[in-house]
């Protein structure tokens, strides 16, 4: 136990749960390593900048190395025994469940654990060459290393009330995040947009931790599953549409994805941070983790599938129309998550598939944004695809690693995404009625788009003629690779992006490791042969290719966006989302608060006032008759007691 947490009151084993013994009580070091390593860098001060980076990666490496081996001690367990708690604190002993915070230790959370502590390491790494000439390269570290404990608490809570901490501490680190070189304003406004629309989430998040006290008592994970049996379906229902709400907006889903892009702002290293490994998978997770409340709530399950089936499409079509190579990424990643979302919603059929793409996910994606911010060091941090074209020569390594990445995103065999994707999409087409058919032909449409877009990506950026304009300074370009510091770690993503849905699906079965939390894959047909849908998959993606290839290597690519129809507009400015929004949500509003403001001073305020005024006004006609006159003040006497006379008069009447 650590030295801060032996000064409070610890919190009693939950009855049943496996006792914390080994590698996994120390389970708390995973996150407060990182923690501490935070308010060190914080607090250091200047003297530390040449050497402060290196105190962030090593604290985010250590937790890495932690959890492996808890990771080791959570193998060598019986199924049935990887359930770990590991007590903390007694927050609120007067609750009725004890208000107790913990850490969960079980195949779920050890796997986030190991993506985020993994790949969160290895762009650390490569952040260290990025942000070479920063010079809040410190803070920077800082930062992230406030990210990787707060995405950790989030995953390893064992209560909504303690994921609640995390969720709030990986929103505040990805608006300072973001927000890093807020010297640009419209850096610092897409920081404000990523956190204002964060808290529409948390909001749903908080509601239905709300709900679910009144309806279930408890909050904490063991007691909220285990009331969920019995409760009602209308609140279980209640519970999963807020919780949505709240994955929605940490995992920018539909209608609550318009932060995404502009999230681009901040370096690089972020973007491959946020998107790949911690805070947009974090939706996610919530839902597979709330899986037996949604077990008991079909209705509030279907929308999680609806929802994810909207936004893998949305994303799809908003990234074929982007130039902005790092949104093209983003509208990618908004689509894959939609792809998670649609397999969570799909019950224990596509739960375990849903955290397997994920997981080869966090992977290639991480690669590419990585791939990304080499291509933008070789080419003076420009990031327009149109004034690029034939890098591939001048920049190899990155030329590689980014064309695995980008075979195992179209999900070409025998890449990650292939094992992790097409078993979603076969999943999305298991069902009775009409469902299946559009669930099952939403996935197979998005893979195509997706081979398009991602393609066109690829050739704009690597292939084609050479579109370059000039540096910044006015000269020539000159694209070269990156240092070793960047390229390593793209290339050892390379590897897992290859060998890792192989090594999951044929070594190590993952959905298996998976089953005491996310529930056996049960055997299911699908309405079509799955041949059929492996066949099909894969030719869509060829076309998508294909067409790709014809328009951007052997057609003429405009270095300026050409005039386009009406859909390609749309897609540009994100299908009009933020107009909506603005329409929506922010107009009304804006209009609600000039009204109340403006009640307030007319009536409120005017009536504060005019009684100061009337006061004021009384008090001056009162002090004229302090004249200083005798013959005044006799006067005012004798008219006082006429008017007492009179009133006593008039009361025996």
């Amino acid at each position: 136990m650590s030295l801060f947490a032996s000064q409070l009151p610890l919190a009693a084993a939950p009855i049943g749960a496996t006792e914390a013994t080994g590698p996994a009580s120390l389970a708390w070091l995973l996150i407060a390593i990182p923690l501490v390593s935070f308010i060190a860098l914080m607090l250091a001060g200047r003297a530390s900048d040449k050497w402060g980076h290196w105190l962030g990666v090593a604290a985010s490496w250590a937790s890495f190395i932690i959890g492996a081996l808890i990771l080791f001690q959570l193998f060598g367990l019986d199924a049935d025994a990887r359930s770990i708690v590991l007590p903390l604190y007694d927050w609120m002993p007067s609750l009725a469940d004890g208000g107790s915070i913990g850490l969960l230790l079980d195949p779920l959370s050890l796997t986030f654990v190991m993506l985020v502590t993994f790949v969160g390491s290895l762009i650390h790494v490569y952040a260290v060459a990025y942000m070479e000439h920063d010079p809040d390269r410190r803070r920077f570290f800082a930062y992230l290393n406030l990210f990787i404990a707060a995405m950790l608490t989030l995953v390893l809570a064992d209560s909504y009330l303690l994921l609640f901490v995390g969720w709030e501490g990986v929103g505040l680190a990805s608006y300072l995040l973001i927000g890093f070189w807020n010297q640009v304003p419209e850096y610092a406004t897409a920081a404000k947009k990523a956190f204002v629309m964060n808290r529409v989430g948390d909001a749903g998040l908080l509601l239905a931790m709300g709900a679910m006290f009144a309806a279930l008592g408890t909050v904490n994970y063991a007691g909220a599953f285990d009331a969920a049996g019995s409760a009602s379906s209308t609140w279980l229902t209640v519970i999963g549409i807020l919780l949505l709400v709240g994955a929605c907006g940490k995992s920018a889903q539909f209608p609550l994805q318009a932060w995404l892009g502009d999230a681009m702002a901040g370096p690089t290293p972020v973007s491959a941070l946020i998107h790949a490994a911690t805070m947009v998978t974090a939706g996610v997770y919530l839902v597979i983790r709330s899986g037996a409340i949604y077990a008991g709530a079909p209705t509030a399950q279907l929308l999680v599938a609806i929802i994810g089936a909207i936004t893998l499409l949305f994303g799809a079509i908003v990234g074929c129309a982007k130039d902005d190579m790092k949104k093209v990424l983003a509208a990618s990643t908004m689509s894959q998550i939609g792809y998670m979302m649609l397999a969570a919603g799909l019950g224990p059929i596509g739960a375990a598939f849903a955290i397997f793409h994920l997981l080869t996910h966090g992977f290639f994606k991480a690669q590419m944004f990585l791939g990304a911010g080499s291509v933008m060091h070789g080419m003076d941090d420009q990031v327009d695809m149109r004034r690029f074209g034939g890098l591939a020569p001048y920049m190899k390594i990155t030329w590689i690693t980014f064309a695995i990445g980008w075979l195992a995103i179209l999900g070409v065999p025998p890449f990650a995404g292939f094992f992790s994707k097409d078993k979603i999409i076969e999943a999305a087409f298991v069902g009775d009625g009409i469902q299946p058919w559009i669930f099952g032909l939403v996935a197979l449409l998005g893979a195509g788009i997706t081979a398009f877009y991602m393609s066109r990506l690829f050739f704009m950026v690597f292939h084609g003629e050479k579109r370059w304009a000039k540096t910044r300074t006015g000269e020539d370009m000159h694209p070269h690779e990156s240092p070793a510091l960047m390229t390593v770690p793209m290339i050892v993503l390379s590897v897992f992006s290859i060998g890792l849905g192989l090594a999951l699906t044929y070594v190590w079965d993952f959905t298996a490791w998976l089953a005491p939390v996310t529930g056996d894959v049960a055997h299911h047909d699908p309405v079509l042969p799955i041949p059929v849908i492996v066949g099909a998959t894969l030719g869509v993606v060829i076309i998508g290719v294909a067409l790709a290839y014809v328009f951007f290597v052997r057609g003429q690519v405009a270095t300026t966006p050409p005039e386009s129809n009406a859909l390609v507009r749309a897609a540009r400015a994100d299908l009009h989302q933020d107009a909506i929004n603005q329409a929506v949500f922010m107009a009304p509003s804006q209009m609600l608060t000039r009204g109340v403001a403006e009640a307030d001073q007319l009536a409120i305020d005017g009536a504060v006032m005019g009684a100061a005024r009337g006061t004021g006004s009384l008090g001056r006609w009162i002090g004229k008759l302090h004249n200083g006159y005798v013959r005044s003040y006799a006067a005012i006497t004798v008219l006082g007691v006429i008017v007492a006379l009179v009133v006593v008069l008039a009361s025996r009447i």
